[in-house]
């Protein structure tokens, strides 16, 4: 039988950011199954103990953030990291969590459009039938992502002062649906949470 899985993913703009409290009263409002994080510092590492719940945090490559992932229940198998095409400046990593139906990827890409793409066709290669990726895409425009399904918001979802907003952060789903999605409140962080409730 399918089930509704409630998943919010917010770039919390690292240490300037937003901060654990704000990510707490976020699941505490909206009570999710999976939080992901982009941007994400060693400050996230309270969550557990704070709220309990399980956690796993991934730094990339020579940055003191990266990726970080809290549940409301146990991940089928521990985290796993997968190496990216690196961009000019930062190298690039992505977070695969194993829900049981299926498995999500966590990420924040590189901003060149081009290669944001071709890391996004890498990930997809690794991920079961049943699979979603969500996360901080820097992306503009279509995805070209051959049996994926954009379903995210339409709005933008990056907010910065004095630039145009952009709609940077996805949902990406195969084998599954998308229930709903939405934009929640900004916090301190330059990018607003995107919420979708996805059916597997």
């Amino acid at each position: 039988m399918a089930a509704e899985f409630k998943i919010i993913s917010w770039n919390l703009l690292h240490t300037v950011g937003a901060g654990a409290d704000q990510v707490q009263a976020l699941i505490a409002r909206h009570q999710p199954d999976l939080f992901l994080m982009q941007e994400a510092a060693a400050a996230m590492d309270c969550l557990p103990g704070d709220i309990g719940g399980h956690y796993a945090r991934l730094a990339l490559p020579g940055r003191h953030h990266g990726l970080a992932a809290w549940s409301s229940t146990p991940f089928n198998a521990p985290a796993i990291s997968l190496t990216l095409q690196n961009g000019l400046f930062v190298r690039r990593v992505c977070q695969l969590l194993d829900l049981g139906p299926f498995t999500v990827a966590n990420v924040h890409l590189s901003h060149g459009q081009v290669l944001n793409r071709r890391q996004l066709r890498r990930i997809a290669t690794v991920l079961p039938p049943k699979a979603a990726i969500l996360g901080d895409c820097n992306m503009l425009g279509a995805p070209f992502l051959p049996g994926f399904s954009d379903v995210g918001v339409r709005q933008p979802t990056h907010r910065m002062k004095g630039m145009i907003p952009f709609r940077l952060d996805r949902c990406f789903v195969r084998g599954m649906a998308c229930v709903s999605s939405e934009l929640l409140d900004q916090g301190d962080s330059d990018h607003r949470p995107l919420l979708v409730v996805l059916l597997a």
